[in-house]
């Protein structure tokens, strides 16, 4: 990729917007935004029975309230372990005595240049939320194998939820054969 004339056109307080000019091989060179993010951490809270906690939370940009794992964004220079067990503590009250971790994914890559680091929690402890202000979260223990059903039948709609819950399936399929 050979890109040029890169601006920032839109500071932002979670992301900025970049614009630039593409070369795409032999198409010329296109125009095009995108959203510059720090990255963030997700994980799914494994209790000792196998069950697991997702969180219910309003989500403003699709105008809902969604069924999902604890998440937030990296801090300037915190490992996403990190940001995980601060997640994780916040949003539940929760600390893990181990983190797993499930990999990464591209939230949107045609617009973003988000990643978000997947992780299990297992070993988990309660303790206090500690919720930011803008949060309202109603924190949800379910058996493990309907979470994945949900997931299946689309009746949870977030995607870093639906890659952990999948990818956590396979981690127990493949420790089991």
């Amino acid at each position: 990729m050979n890109a040029d004339n890169r601006e920032i056109v839109f500071n932002g307080l979670v992301y900025d917007i970049e614009q630039m000019l593409v070369e795409i091989g032999s198409h010329g060179s296109h125009t095009f935004q995108i959203i510059r993010h720090p990255g963030g951490a997700g994980v799914l809270p494994v209790h000792a029975d196998g069950s697991v906690s997702l969180i219910r939370q309003l989500r403003p940009a699709v105008d809902t309230v969604l069924l999902e794992i604890p998440a937030g964004r990296l801090g300037p220079g915190e490992p996403p372990h990190h940001c995980a067990g601060r997640e994780l503590r916040e949003e539940t009250g929760m600390r893990a005595g181990q983190l797993v971790p499930l990999g990464m994914i591209h939230s949107s890559p045609g617009v973003f240049d988000e990643i978000v680091h997947l992780y299990a929690a297992t070993g988990i402890s309660q303790g206090e939320a500690e919720p930011e202000d803008d949060e309202d979260i109603e924190v949800v223990r379910m058996p493990f194998s309907e979470a994945l059903a949900m997931a299946a039948e689309g009746r949870i709609s977030d995607a870093k939820t639906i890659v952990t819950l999948f990818r956590w399936d396979q981690r127990c399929k493949t420790q089991t054969t």
